[in-house]
């Protein structure tokens, strides 16, 4: 996995799922710009529906100790990535979309 892939993060203590763009893998642990996956409906409609400024995702370090997985986020047989739900939903990639606010 590359800077820029798009990522599933799973931790644990407390068990979490974290989606969104990779920054970092590195001994000490994993940063990326994302969000708690159970967020990631809530996330495609301040998107779509703003109220005020564009909202773009934090970036987050967690420690090599809490991280269980990282899975990149791909199609599964017909089931599209999250990636691709969120471009299909807002008309534009995440990578594209968190470009303005790099």
């Amino acid at each position: 996995m590359q800077p820029r892939s798009i990522v599933v993060v799973s931790l644990h203590s407390p068990k979490e799922r974290i989606w969104g763009e990779l920054a970092e893998i590195s001994h000490a642990g994993v940063t990326l710009r994302g969000i708690d996956l159970a967020s990631f409906d809530d996330f495609v409609s301040q998107v779509l529906h703003p109220e005020g400024d564009r909202i773009g995702l934090p970036t987050l370090f967690f420690p090599m100790l809490r991280v269980e997985r990282i899975a990149l986020d791909e199609p599964r047989g017909s089931i599209p990535s999250l990636a691709e739900n969120f471009e299909r939903k807002v008309g534009r990639s995440l990578r594209d979309y968190l470009a303005q606010f790099a």
